[in-house]
């Protein structure tokens, strides 16, 4: 903390200086949190745990430790890999110079898409597809397809005007240049080749859906047949697509994205299949890239977190493999964490806090004075329908056909992708697997799922110091409880709130509560987009109202569960702070971080999460019990007027 500062003009400041000033940003980092050194701390946790793994004459070694043990030491085997160089993806690049015709495009992508845009980088050639629930029935799975192709990290990148955005794209093709060069081209062929790909992903960005366009999810559902699809985008063979991807047979897809779709098929007549190839090669040498050669690692960190995130040193590479098998293996690496750092007991403290919000939540909703008992009704029934995951799935994901290889480091990474792959393509036409997990059991993070209608808490994050069960219940529900409420209210935000208890996108509010609703998101809205992020940009208000509803709300709900769980207590001061202090301390503590002003200029662009500072003060404004725990007066920074204050849930 820092106690030079009035909690009433800054709780951040108050709360997080002490830290931010002891807790510099490590060179190889791009932001520093709390939230980031537990993730550090886990990974010297897992190292340990890989490194033992990695010996194969360790006796403890049973199929699963094989697995993630060889994986990580053929990661950390540079030689094999340098020695290996280009070979890695050198079959790919061949089938790509062998492409003559437009027709020849088709099997080629479906190869690269099953081997490359597997579940860790998310990278994906020309469009992303896979399968997803049917937003109208929420048991059943549905292909999918989507816009994607890029090489940054949004389509704003390749269209806005002002001068950073042009700066970025000089740097971007400057990095395609290098990566051509590196993949044999001259520097003349690889300034031509860089400037072919960026004209092509600068017409699909434009065809691309904004990310606040996206948080409608009304906007993303067009369902057709696959004859439908083919008259949307003839010049792409779809049949030949799904047969390639051996996708099991199916009547219905969702096409999230049909303008793209349109503009890629424009593109596919209008471009010269050279300029095709040339896009295919530098996608492939690019998401490679992590896995190949040093020089194509070194390139890789210059572009995308040295330019644009503002990282001064690469990551050691046993850190790197380590979050590499996350990645790839994470359930199979998180069978072997959970066994050592998550107690049933901790399961069980979880599972109360959550009963004590979720019983705050049921309060909040009867009390609320602007809803009516209709929707009340369905808002009761969908929070009854939330189903709770803490810690680990309780079935576990079986790799054994994934062929991991000691000294083929590029080729386990390409397997488990492809296993990924043919995993989410497998699910179509199947009902919804209730247990499955989006992230793995070691994963310093928690969400939200507003189809599976669960809120999921890996046992990653549920460690100290962000939750301490040594610790008094305040600063722990004041952290860990208002990330629970936070998750919780993801159900009721202004994308949550358009799913119904099953998870089906439907309509369960009457229109009058619907527009009580969005007048209340809106006062939400217009506060965070006057904070200034960093330089000149804002806060995007619309990109980060659903975070900034469920950060207010869950602090709201995690306050309620507190004062209801304690009520019997006699609490008293602990150095020298309130119970009710310790609570808001405990809060802004869980986000005490430094950050890059580059890093921030990419998250305003790309992150749905507001910056640290907004994400604490921009709730306690609108908590009268803060001002109250502090003596805070009006006219205060952290004070807001009565009829200003934003009530949403």
């Amino acid at each position: 903390m820092d106690k030079s500062v009035d909690p009433c003009v800054d709780l951040y400041k108050y709360s997080c200086g002490g830290w931010q000033k002891k807790n510099p940003i490590p060179p190889d980092q791009t932001t520093w949190s709390v939230y980031g050194k537990l993730y550090e701390d886990n990974l010297v946790f897992l190292r340990g745990m890989l490194e033992q793994a990695a010996q194969p004459d360790q006796p403890q070694r049973n199929a699963v430790t094989q697995k993630i043990g060889d994986f990580y030491a053929a990661c950390m085997d540079e030689g094999a890999v340098e020695k290996r160089g280009l070979a890695a993806i050198q079959p790919e690049l061949d089938a790509i110079a062998q492409i003559k015709s437009a027709k020849e495009i088709t099997p080629v992508v479906a190869h690269l898409q099953f081997t490359y845009s597997g579940y860790s980088y998310n990278s994906s050639v020309l469009f992303s597809a896979g399968s997803t629930q049917d937003p109208d029935d929420s048991e059943h799975v549905i292909a999918n397809v989507d816009q994607g192709g890029l090489g940054m990290p949004d389509r704003d990148y390749y269209v806005n005007g002002d001068a950073k955005s042009k700066e970025d794209r000089a740097h971007y093709i400057l990095h395609m240049q290098k990566i051509f060069e590196l993949v044999g081209d001259s520097p003349a062929a690889a300034r031509k080749n860089a400037a072919t790909v960026m004209r092509l992903e600068t017409a699909m960005a434009k065809a691309s859906m904004t990310r606040v366009e996206r948080r409608d999810p009304h906007k993303l559902v067009h369902k057709m047949k696959v004859a439908e699809l083919t008259q949307l985008a003839p010049n792409f063979d779809w049949p030949a697509y799904y047969r390639e991807m051996q996708y099991p047979e199916f009547a219905v897809l969702n096409v999230i994205a049909p303008e793209f779709l349109k503009e890629v098929n424009k593109l596919l007549a209008s471009e010269s299949i050279d300029d095709w190839k040339t896009y295919l090669r530098f996608h492939v040498a690019d998401t490679s890239s992590p896995y190949l050669s040093a020089k194509f690692v070194e390139e890789n960190f210059e572009f995308y977190r040295k330019y644009l995130r503002g990282a001064t040193e690469m990551q050691p590479r046993w850190k790197r493999c380590v979050q590499y098998v996350d990645y790839d293996l994470g359930e199979a690496l998180g069978q072997v964490y959970v066994a050592k750092v998550f107690s049933p007991e901790l399961k069980q403290s979880t599972l109360d806090m959550v009963k004590q919000i979720e019983d705050a939540m049921g309060q909040r909703i009867r009390a609320l004075d602007w809803m009516s008992p209709e929707t009340k009704q369905q808002a009761l029934a969908k929070l009854a329908g939330i189903r709770n995951k803490i810690g680990y799935p309780d079935k576990w994901r079986d790799y054994s056909s994934v062929n991991i290889v000691r000294d083929d480091f590029a080729g386990n990474v390409e397997r488990a992708h492809q296993f990924e792959s043919r995993r989410e393509i497998n699910k179509i036409g199947k009902p919804v697997d209730h247990g499955e997990w989006e992230i793995s059991a070691p994963t310093v993070d928690a969400y939200y799922d507003p189809q599976m209608n669960d809120i999921n808490f890996p046992a990653g994050v549920l460690q100290p110091p962000v939750y301490d069960p040594k610790m008094d219940a305040a600063p722990n529900y004041g952290d860990t409880g208002g990330t629970i409420g936070h998750e919780l209210t993801h159900g009721f935000d202004d994308e949550g709130s358009q799913f119904d208890a099953k998870g089906n996108l439907k309509d369960w509010w009457t229109k009058e509560d619907r527009e009580k609703f969005d007048a209340r998101t809106k006062c939400v809205d217009d506060q965070y987009s006057g904070y200034v992020a960093v330089d000149d940009l804002h806060v995007n208000g619309k990109l980060t109202l659903g975070e900034n509803v469920a950060d207010l709300g869950g602090e709201i709900l995690a306050y309620m569960a507190w004062k209801d769980s304690t009520k019997d207590q006699n609490l008293q001061s602990i150095d020298s702070l309130t119970p009710e202090q310790r609570f808001f301390v405990g809060f802004a503590q869980w986000d005490c971080a430094n950050e890059r002003p580059e890093d921030l200029r990419v998250r305003v662009k790309t992150d749905p999460h507001s910056p640290a500072t907004d994400r604490i003060n921009g709730v306690v404004v609108n908590m009268p019990d803060f001002a109250k725990a502090f003596s805070c007066k009006p006219g205060q920074p952290m004070v807001k007027p009565e009829e200003k204050v934003c009530r949403v849930w």
